[in-house]
């Protein structure tokens, strides 16, 4: 027995849409996945950790919200939230 019903998908390739929407959001994931790295490598140091491995993590953190205010800066004006 399926306790979580799901939905026949007739076609489950990704549209058009789907992938242009995919690349405009590319910059900003591409940034979190560097932060991931650099938090993952921060914590795999321990207490080896030194400030550059700070440094690095914050300059991830820095790419993510420049690329997040890019993403936002370009998005339609007709997607905005009354």
């Amino acid at each position: 027995m399926n306790i979580i019903p799901l939905l026949a998908v007739e076609d489950d390739e990704p549209t058009p849409a789907d992938l242009a929407g995919i690349e405009r959001e590319w910059p900003l994931l591409a940034a979190e996945l560097e932060l991931l790295d650099a938090e993952i490598s921060f914590i795999n140091a321990g207490r080896n950790a030194s400030e550059l491995d700070r440094r690095r993590i914050r300059r991830a953190e820095h790419r993510v919200l420049e690329a997040a205010r890019d993403l936002a800066d370009r998005e339609p004006e007709s997607e905005d939230v009354a």
